[in-house]
């Protein structure tokens, strides 16, 4: 396997990202991390560098929905790190509302930073990843990519879907140029978005949904769920539970 030794991850300042970027360092990484709150990423990055001195980390601040600025900060991390081996596309928002109700305002905002969004810090990594000939894409997708779903999660299981379309579609443009794309299904970890949704049993701690995502971002499949316990089995559930039994759950 490829020792991918300098990795950006979008989206570092809280959350899964934050969870990798520990993760990561802790394997001797050299880490390039973004997000918009610039003070916490900050504050971040010299808790690593004070808990790992042989790695580099390099901060920016960054709205991805800033799609220019998107691609002017990944050039900036790649010149300084002297290239760029893994881009985590993770920078994401969940703040969708039940369709029709006068909030199309936060179901587009969700839309445009899951989908538009995430398509433009794709576009930015596979550029430099191409030219390199080589590199690795993880994307941070959802458990709600498998279908359409009710309530507050429409919009956001469908900028997932979206997501996951452009994913597939983006690793067989690149088939045969060296390049690994990874889509990553998370089911319910720990973070500041599953804290709005309210208490779920079936939730994993966010220290132990870092390391499962950073082991299946290492081991470069095309797809995972994670932790693979019990969302790969959850799958045919989604998959085939009529859509009135599933509003209950939503």
């Amino acid at each position: 396997m490829v020792l991918r030794k300098n990795i950006l991850i979008t989206g570092a300042s809280s959350g899964l990202g934050e969870g990798m970027a520990r993760q990561f360092a802790a394997r001797g990484r050299h880490l390039a991390l973004c997000a918009r709150r610039t003070e916490r990423l900050d504050e971040l990055a010299d808790e690593l560098r004070a808990a790992y001195p042989g790695i580099t980390v390099l901060t920016r601040a960054l709205d991805v929905n800033d799609h220019d600025r998107v691609f002017t900060v990944f050039e900036e991390f790649r010149a300084e790190l002297g290239g760029l081996d893994r881009v985590v596309v993770n920078a994401g928002l969940g703040k969708g509302q039940p369709v029709g109700t006068g909030r199309f305002d936060a179901n587009r905002e969700t839309l445009e930073t899951n989908l538009v969004a995430a398509a433009a810090q794709i576009e930015a990594a596979t550029g430099i990843f191409r030219e390199q000939r080589g590199g690795h894409l993880a994307v941070v997708s959802s458990f709600s990519a498998i279908r359409g779903l009710p309530k507050n999660v429409t919009a956001y299981a469908a900028s997932k879907a979206g997501i996951s379309s452009f994913v597939d579609g983006t690793r067989l443009e690149l088939r045969g140029r060296g390049i690994a794309v990874t889509e990553l299904r998370p089911g319910y970890i720990e973070s500041e978005m599953t804290a709005r949704g309210g208490g779920n049993l079936l939730i994993s701690s966010a220290e132990s949904g870092a390391r499962a995502l950073v082991k299946a971002i290492e081991a470069e499949p095309r797809r995972a769920y994670v932790p693979a316990w019990p969302w790969v089995p959850l799958t045919l559930v989604m998959r085939f539970i009529p859509g009135r039994f599933l509003r209950r759950f939503v």
